[in-house]
């Protein structure tokens, strides 16, 4: 397991920090995209922020990003301000920039957790054991998605072309080289799904995600039992139309625990059949 400091994923997220919530961090070659840095990643920093500023209180429970244009490689800002704070929540807004032209923006709610009742309605999708899944297949021309270990049950990169029929994908994954959990990488890991409107037509197009919030279920606790294990990861879709499709995940831990649910709503680019 490679060191927290040395982890492809903390060197993507880290940042410096300026003093007065400013902080300055830089894109990476091995995170990615198509166009851009893989937004699981720009999301994370962006949590990041959060949790190494003094001020921040206690756990995330919920971070909304709101893709506003492309980041180019290099260098950028995020300034997060905590604009209110009250005895057990505290809400966040947060912007990063590229040569002074904003490029995303997020907000973001930290609370104390405390007992109560708890009840989880979702139920986990069915899947084999992680040893009965071979790794699966990726393409090598995204980097992104080599930070990633995947094995897929269901819905995976290699099926397009299938004619499926379904946009639901389901896969155990964890980061690769093997990472202890903590939020920024579960922010990460809500997502590595391939757009959802590939997988109902069949065929690669162009897409990316306009808007993605993360809810958080996982306590501390249950993050530090899950360590680098494999997550149980599933997303579909709801809606498509008009340029636009939206996705729901849920994220699973090894005792099938919920540790996330995450949505998104998805801009796509395709001429009606």
């Amino acid at each position: 397991m490679t060191s927290t400091r040395t982890h492809p994923f903390d060197l993507a997220t880290g940042l410096t920090a300026l003093g007065d919530g400013r902080f300055t961090g830089r894109t990476t070659a091995p995170y990615a995209n198509m166009v851009g840095p893989f937004g699981g990643i720009t999301a994370a920093t962006m949590l990041r922020a959060i949790m190494e500023d003094p001020r921040h209180l206690a756990q995330p429970v919920t971070l909304t990003v709101n893709f506003a244009g492309p980041i180019s490689d290099g260098p950028f800002e995020i300034e997060a301000r905590p604009m209110r704070t009250n005895r057990n929540t505290q809400h966040w807004s947060l912007t990063m920039t590229q040569d002074d032209e904003v490029t995303t923006t997020a907000t973001a709610i930290f609370a104390n957790r405390r007992p109560t009742w708890s009840l989880t309605e979702a139920v986990p999708p069915p899947a084999p054991p992680v040893a009965a899944v071979e790794p699966s297949p990726v393409p090598d021309f995204i980097a992104w998605v080599d930070n990633y270990e995947m094995r897929f049950v269901e819905g995976g990169i290699a099926e397009i072309g299938q004619g499926r029929g379904t946009s639901t994908s389901t896969l155990w994954v964890r980061d690769e080289p093997a990472r202890p959990l903590d939020y920024p990488a579960l922010t990460a890991l809500s997502d590595v799904f391939f757009p959802r409107v590939m997988h109902r037509l069949s065929r690669v197009i162009p897409a990316g995600t306009v808007s993605m919030t993360v809810y958080f279920h996982a306590t501390p606790d249950q993050l530090a039992a899950q360590a680098d294990r494999y997550i149980l990861a599933t997303a579909r879709a709801q809606h498509f139309g008009t340029g636009f499709f939206d996705q729901t995940a849920e994220l699973w831990n090894h005792d099938r625990d919920l540790l996330v649910t995450s949505h998104q709503i998805v801009y796509y680019k395709d001429t009606p059949a």
